[in-house]
């Protein structure tokens, strides 16, 4: 994941919001042959700013219904 926009050192001072943001950061603009942690994707899921599409297919794969 190429990000040039950020500090990235400063962010990652913050571990939560530096969470937050990689996950929001491979979700929306590709994973870059790296895998998702499914726990902290559910874990930060109420605090993901992610586009309202993908955001409906990954919460049918977190929790599919029975």
């Amino acid at each position: 994941m190429y990000n040039w926009t950020v500090n990235t050192r400063q962010l990652k001072k913050d571990k939560k919001e530096y969470s937050i943001w990689k996950l929001e950061q491979m979700i929306n603009f590709g994973l870059n042959k790296k895998k998702i942690d499914r726990k902290d994707l559910k874990k930060y899921w109420s605090a993901l700013n992610l586009d309202p599409k993908k955001k409906k297919y990954l919460s049918l794969i977190l929790w599919p219904s029975k």
